[in-house]
């Protein structure tokens, strides 16, 4: 803990701009004794009948007695509050400058007492170094405040409420019951492979592996509420990609002409899908051009090429042009990150016998009726991971951090099956291996939810929350 992590703190709570309310939190650090500062706001009067978390209305005042504002006070004494801290609310009306006026009053009269402006997310951040939440729950937070959808919504309440942490927790101390198992036997190295047997530790290892596997999935498809999936529409001139922009978006998004080359830039427009945004990339055709500005707009497709998650290639089904669609073929794949899945789609079958749907990687649709959208909605989802019939209740909101952290505990579990596999003929030397795989993988699972981590990675997380969380 920093030294700045014992200072008490003051910051507006509420979102910028004018509003019927307006919240000013202050937050009293370790130990501080907040009842000066009440009085200086409130009154001597006022402030003897404020009782824990009941409002009451009262007058805040300046350093001159005049009148700031009208409003309700709260008193969470620590360690029951939102930081663990004595923590101090005024709520009046939300206009920008009145609620200035409170905090430079706060700052004046809490002067003696070391009173600061709160940082970006400093509020979590008292309340994940006083242990009123994990590292999980305290970016849940900023998930909830920043989520798009209603199943984002859902899914950073569940992580909020600890049901991921719990999960992180209960695959970590199985794994640390294992390691304890391993570990009292290295003194009794002729024991050593009874013990592999006589305590399942192979079936233990898979069960953690599998129970391991779920959580990241759901965890991964999780990750999608919060970012989406940037799906670029890529091909030739003319194959509809405009046209299927504006139907999956509903709206006249893009410019639609017969003019080869009208899009000449990248234009973006998100869509949801059982709660999933899809961040839809109209991009430039892809062909040979003496045209300076349209050789631009094809070097920016390329290169949304190489930040997709999915490639739609478009082909015209009417009027099938191989060289063309070839040519374009050639340009994408080489642009395409590993694992990235390339999804033909066949525009215009309204003008040919071909039925609208879906064909393995092939996709058949009409962007002027919207024959076949729902087709290239299952499959988008499903390349994605997402499992629709789950409807997104059991996933989390996992970031990149977590995920990251999931993998390495996967893949350390993946070495440790593979010692026990060895152990047999080798002595110790491969127990303590394993051992020391399932230490590595219970401390991956740890950063999860913050056991370990160091104090940079908390500035950098708790940097991105808005100021007064």
């Amino acid at each position: 803990m920093n030294p700045s992590d014992r200072d008490p703190i003051v910051a507006i709570a509420t979102a910028p701009g004018r509003g019927g309310i307006g919240v000013v939190r202050v937050s009293g650090g370790a130990r501080t004794d907040l009842s000066a500062l009440l009085m200086a706001l409130i009154g001597a009067e006022r402030a003897a009948r404020v009782r824990p978390r009941e409002a009451l209305l009262a007058h805040f005042a300046d350093a001159a007695g005049e009148t700031i504002d009208s409003g309700l006070v709260l008193l969470f004494p620590a360690p029951h509050s939102y930081t663990g801290e004595t923590v101090i609310e005024l709520q009046g009306h939300g206009g920008p400058v009145v609620l200035q006026m409170l905090v430079t009053r706060c700052l004046e009269a809490g002067r003696d007492l070391g009173l600061r402006l709160a940082q970006p997310g400093e509020f979590t951040r008292r309340a994940f170094l006083n242990d009123r939440l994990d590292l999980a729950q305290a970016e849940a937070v900023a998930d909830l405040i920043d989520a798009s959808t209603a199943a984002a919504v859902r899914s950073a309440n569940r992580s909020l409420a600890g049901t991921f942490s719990r999960e992180v927790h209960a695959l970590a101390e199985a794994l640390i019951e294992l390691r304890t198992l391993v570990e009292a036997t290295l003194d009794f190295p002729e024991e050593e492979i009874d013990f592999l047997q006589a305590s399942d530790a192979r079936g233990r290892l898979a069960r953690v592996g599998a129970q391991l596997d779920a959580l990241l999935r759901r965890a991964q498809q999780g990750a999608l509420l919060r970012d989406g999936l940037n799906v670029v529409l890529v091909g030739a001139p003319n194959v509809g990609k405009s046209s299927l922009l504006n139907a999956l978006a509903g709206d006249e998004v893009a410019i639609v002409t017969a003019i080869a080359g009208t899009t000449r830039d990248r234009i973006a427009q998100t869509v949801q899908v059982h709660g999933i945004p899809l961040n839809i990339i109209d991009t430039a055709g892809l062909r040979d051009s003496a045209d300076e500005v349209e050789r631009i707009g094809m070097a920016r497709t390329l290169a949304e090429v190489e930040r997709a998650d999915v490639v739609l290639h478009l082909v015209d089904a009417a009027q099938p042009a191989a060289d063309a669609d070839a040519q374009a073929l050639a340009q994408i794949e080489p642009r395409l990150a590993r694992g990235v899945p390339l999804l033909t789609v066949f525009n215009k079958v309204d003008l040919t016998a071909q039925a609208a749907g879906a064909d393995g990687a092939a996709i058949r649709l009409s962007a002027r009726t919207h024959a076949g959208l729902d087709a290239l909605r299952d499959a988008l989802l499903r390349v994605a991971g997402w499992d629709a019939d789950t409807r997104g209740e059991t996933v989390y909101l996992a970031r990149e951090r977590q995920l990251d952290a999931l993998r390495r505990a996967q893949a350390h579990l993946a070495d440790a099956a593979e010692r026990a596999d060895i152990a047999h003929g080798y002595g110790n030397a491969q127990l303590e291996l394993f051992a020391e795989e399932l230490r590595l993988a219970a401390d991956a699972l740890a950063e999860v939810t913050g056991e370990f981590s160091a104090d940079d990675l908390l500035g950098r997380i708790f940097s991105r929350f808005c100021i007064g969380k």
